[in-house]
């Protein structure tokens, strides 16, 4: 098993990783409960408040995972959350994923925060790669991705319905190697 029980905070320019805190859960909900979150994550609307704070209460004690707010430094606020997780033994490799609520979007966070958290994972642990998927109409979500360094690994099709389509998930990974490779052309 690979050990993440040590939480970091990791300063970017424009954003902060951190540990979760109480005060984030009115930000957290609002980015939560958000449409485009909701859609491009493939959620539900249904938000049982008491059970989404106790679970966030509970990301620091995690050690098999590292859960991070993104906190947007200008207004010092979160603005969602950067998360690896879903430990796979036998390709000794991660799951990432990243979530962007509405006060955060369109300002490079997600790219830079992405960045910050992969580097971190890459320079801490000994894994051989990170995975994701990510659903075909969420576009803006893949070039952050292929920006940092992942590819298209395959795709599972027909994976989401959303108001009456069919959605296919792109898989995608990135290696300790590209992600060597990559890191002086950031």
């Amino acid at each position: 098993m690979l050990y993440l029980g040590d939480k970091p905070f990791i300063v970017g320019e424009k954003v902060l990783l951190r540990p979760f805190k109480n005060d984030d859960f009115p930000y957290l909900e609002e980015c939560l409960k958000d449409s485009e979150v909701i859609k491009l994550t493939g959620s539900n609307s249904d938000f049982d408040r008491e059970s989404v704070n106790e679970w966030y209460n509970t990301r620091n004690e995690q050690t098999d995972r590292l859960d991070l707010a993104i906190v947007d430094q200008s207004q010092a606020i979160l603005v969602g959350e950067a998360v690896v997780n879903l430990y796979d033994e036998k390709k000794h490799s991660m799951n990432f994923r990243i979530l962007i609520g509405p006060r955060g979007r369109d300002r490079g966070l997600g790219t830079e925060a992405s960045r910050l958290i992969i580097d971190y994972v890459f320079n801490n642990t000994t894994l051989n790669q990170l995975t994701l998927s990510v659903f075909e109409f969420n576009p803006r979500a893949k070039k952050v991705y292929e920006k940092v360094g992942f590819v298209i690994d395959s795709i599972d099709e027909n994976e989401l319905e959303f108001e009456g389509e069919w959605i296919d998930s792109i898989n995608m990974k990135l290696t300790r190697e590209n992600w060597l490779n990559r890191e002086n052309s950031y």
